[in-house]
């Protein structure tokens, strides 16, 4: 038996490198072993940080017993959800024709041909109430592969019919207006958890887009952000040592949290943060929740090379045995003597980007600069390591060598929204010229199709589309916006900037298209939400503009913070070198901005229709008043 996943990019392949199953990476090698043998195929997803993903390999991929069958009667394959998220997507959705519990592992049978026809997720080694033991799922899933193989392939062919069918569903509409998004937060408010924070019952998610939306609704929106996002940082969900936050719990008051930290979510939080302080008067809570944040992403995530991690573990080793958060629940102290739990050190090229537009923003809004040299040491590290000679990005590295995997579409639109993000922070526009190079291959990439404007450049997953199980990318949402959403986002950002009208024609058509049900499931459409109402509101563009060449002068502090907490829909503050570099590439907001007098300067438009310009906060702030 080889051991084909010691060499394997993923930490959570090489994590099961050690198993005595003989786990095949994805790829087209194991569908042609197992059609060769003419056995059914196990895909086993999961990913490096996931709890019930650690138990189930110790209890069940470990067992030597257990492994003999799956490596006599099956062809196991072994996949990275966050390498391969096209991949997971398309077997999840597969698996949600078999159970309504979904979530990782995902274990899902498939013919030779890789389409499903049993699935589920954690199965126990001995049978628990009512839920039946790996093994006895295996000899069933045998039993029929021998004895009633016509069966199976209808069933497959079922699945795959019914996929097809849900894909062709249509989710367009008309943009939302002003009033038809007050009754979409009216919504969110009746759903809202008022003793508690947050949406729903147990288990329960931050669902950051979400909040995200809310808090660039303005009131009463904002105050439902703020509200969640306050109890949530007071709850266990938070990390009242080391700033983050964990990925969700499983009671409603937010206690008993499952440990793993995602970089998604904190990345996402903190962005929400940064909003509130952003529009209106912060409160006392924000700072603490926007610090412990920065904190974290910079201390505990970020990587020596520059890049962010994907996720930190939920379990660490105390006193020799594997504890589901135990370091967590320690103090300070305590965790001194303790190895922290370990990183998935997988640097994925979109969920950077969302690392890289949060820190960029919030240090931005605070006046923050070690924020924003963090988002730009990461930003550079992608740029020169993820972004190929041609200009196609990567999907992911570990320690500068990078994936085999294909680029997805959120990775150009995450990404490019950063690098935005950024170039409005840092005042260089190479960043934007990144971006809008990201966003212009993957609006080409989609040249013909009559209902998105986007689409990877680098293609569907070959695997998956030589099988036909390459799925439209999903315009739903989760943990985090969709790539659709992204794309779109970016192409927003880029319009406001001043790139051009397409860029707003391109964020408008691809809203339009998911408009008709996001309205309608707003906590499963809460980037694209965000994003609909900043279409829908004026345009509010704000440029201040510094002297070359001049030491900061603190008499001009205020008007910078008033910049940056201006509810402006982009704000920036370059110096007069930098707007001549926004002008000569592109982008008509910096046309002809100077310091005026040799002094800071505030140019404050409106769709490009600018006032005149000013010098002192309080003059910023009447225009913002006038308007």
């Amino acid at each position: 038996m080889g051991n084909r996943l010691a060499d394997a990019l993923s930490p959570y392949l090489r994590a099961h490198a050690g198993n005595p199953v003989d786990w095949f990476p994805w790829g087209e090698e194991a569908f042609a072993v197992a059609r060769e043998r003419d056995v059914p195929v196990l895909v086993s997803i999961g990913y490096a940080t996931c709890h019930w993903c650690h138990v189930m390999a110790r209890e069940s991929f470990s067992d030597p017993a257990i492994a003999r069958i799956l490596n006599d009667r099956f062809v196991a394959i072994k996949v990275d959800r966050e390498e391969h998220p096209d991949v997971d997507a398309s077997y999840l959705a597969a698996a949600s024709a078999f159970t309504r519990e979904l979530g990782w592992p995902l274990t899902v049978f498939a013919t030779p041909g890789g389409r499903t026809f049993y699935a589920g997720t954690y199965f126990p080694p001995q049978p628990v109430r009512g839920m039946p033991a790996f093994v006895e799922v295996l000899a069933a899933v045998d039993e029929a592969w021998r004895e009633r193989r016509n069966d199976l392939d209808e069933t497959a062919s079922a699945v795959a019919g019914a996929l097809d069918a849900a894909s062709a569903t249509d989710t367009a509409g008309p943009l939302p207006d002003r009033a038809r998004l007050a009754t979409v937060v009216a919504a969110l408010a009746a759903d809202e958890d008022r003793v508690h924070g947050g949406f729903g019952r147990a288990p329960k998610f931050p669902v950051a887009p979400v909040l995200g939306f809310l808090a660039a609704s303005g009131d009463p929106g904002r105050e439902l952000a703020m509200r969640a996002l306050r109890l949530m940082s007071a709850s266990p969900l938070r990390d009242p040592v080391e700033g983050g936050f964990f990925r969700y719990a499983t009671r409603a008051d937010w206690s008993d949290p499952h440990y793993e930290r995602m970089l998604t979510d904190n990345a996402l939080l903190l962005g929400v943060a940064a909003e509130l302080a952003r529009t209106g008067e912060p409160p006392g809570f924000l700072a603490p929740i926007a610090d412990g944040v920065i904190d974290f992403l910079i201390g505990r995530m970020q990587l020596e090379r520059g890049g962010f991690a994907s996720a930190q573990d939920s379990e660490s080793v105390i006193a020799g045995e594997r504890s589901e958060g135990g370091y967590y629940r320690l103090d300070a102290a305590g965790r001194a003597a303790l190895e922290p739990p370990a990183l998935d050190e997988k640097v994925l090229t979109g969920w950077n980007g969302l690392a890289i537009g949060a820190l960029a923003r919030a240090g931005f809004v605070l006046g923050d600069p070690v924020a924003v040299e963090a988002a730009r040491r990461a930003a550079d590290f992608l740029l020169a390591v993820h972004r190929l000679d041609d200009g196609t990005l990567v999907r992911a590295s570990l320690d500068g060598e990078v994936s085999s995997a294909a680029a997805t579409l959120e990775d150009s639109g995450m990404l490019a929204v950063g690098l935005l993000e950024l170039a409005a922070a840092s005042g260089e526009v190479s960043y934007a010229v990144a971006a809008r190079s990201l966003i212009d291959a993957a609006s080409t990439a989609a040249a013909g199709d009559a209902v998105v404007p986007f689409a990877a450049p680098a293609g569907a997953d070959p695997v998956l589309a030589a099988r036909g199980l390459a799925m439209r990318p999903d315009p739903a949402e989760g943990a985090t916006q969709s790539g659709m959403t992204a794309c779109a986002d970016a192409s927003w950002r880029l319009f406001a900037l001043g790139a051009g009208a397409r860029y707003r024609a391109l964020a408008e058509r691809t809203m339009e298209s998911v408009a008709g049900i996001a309205t309608l499931r707003p906590l499963a459409f809460g980037g694209a939400l965000e994003l609909m109402a900043r279409l829908d509101a004026p345009l509010v563009q704000l440029v201040t503009v510094l002297p070359d060449g001049r030491e900061a002068d603190p008499a001009h502090d205020d008007l910078l913070a008033a910049t940056r907490r201006h509810a402006a829909s982009v704000a920036t503050i370059v110096t007069e070198r930098q707007a001549r570099d926004f002008a000569a590439a592109g982008f008509e907001l910096f046309e002809a901005r100077v310091a005026q007098s040799d002094t800071p300067t505030a140019y404050r438009c409106r769709s490009f229709v600018c006032a005149l310009p000013v010098h002192g906060a309080r003059e910023l702030e009447g225009l913002a008043e006038g308007t």
